[in-house]
């Protein structure tokens, strides 16, 4: 039975494809690049998310890449992303259940932080691990922090990563479909669960 959820942030709550694209073009041109289209993001994204830039630009260092990253969203015509139509109902719905939930995230607390309170999402995780490079690296002491059996957890993300880490952490893993990757670079991972909507994702939390 799942007691404890770890989420991903954005790809699986926050519905930023839009966004990010914008943001990455934006780094891209400033390190002369063309930019990228949304089928070529899905196709190539890959986290860590270094993994992802050193296709293109391959001597860019992670020191290099934040801070252009921070300089990009700090921009005012920078875009703001939604929660994903149904995920915030969801995830309350499973607070009132008695769900212990995290976020692992590799976003950072500059645009995580307003989008938890934007969302309606208040008080409900009991912990925010934000700005993380290596999930993997930091999995184990969340879980332990937070009281999280693994034989009782999940950790629901979408990419290769989630999976990865969910794997080498002994857990559960739910991949889903309306995030950041193809269905095929999903499957490629197999991950314990392969969701395309958030009522298939319900049904496997709450069973």
């Amino acid at each position: 039975m799942v007691k404890g959820i770890i989420f991903d942030w954005a790809g699986v709550i926050k519905d930023s494809i839009q966004s990010h694209l914008w943001v990455i073009n934006r780094m891209m041109e400033g390190l002369g690049g063309n930019g990228i289209s949304v089928q070529e993001l899905k196709e190539n994204w890959e986290q860590p998310y270094m993994n992802f830039w050193k296709k293109y630009y391959p001597d860019l260092t992670l020191e290099n890449e934040q801070k252009i990253y921070h300089e990009v969203i700090a921009r005012e015509d920078c875009p703001e992303s939604e929660a994903f139509a149904g995920i915030v109902e969801l995830i309350k719905k499973l607070k009132r259940k008695g769900f212990k939930m995290v976020v692992l995230s590799s976003d950072p607390p500059e645009t995580i932080f307003p989008e938890v309170k934007r969302f309606g999402l208040e008080s409900v995780f009991d912990e925010l691990a934000v700005k993380v490079h290596d999930k993997g690296e930091v999995i184990e002491q969340l879980m332990r922090r937070n009281g999280l059996k693994k034989e009782e957890t999940v950790f629901i993300g979408d990419s290769n990563h989630e999976v990865e880490v969910g794997r080498q952490a002994g857990i559960k893993t739910i991949a889903v479909t309306w995030g950041f990757c193809t269905e095929g670079n999903l499957k490629a991972t197999k991950p314990d669960y392969l969701v395309h909507s958030i009522k298939e994702l319900e049904n496997i939390l709450i069973q």
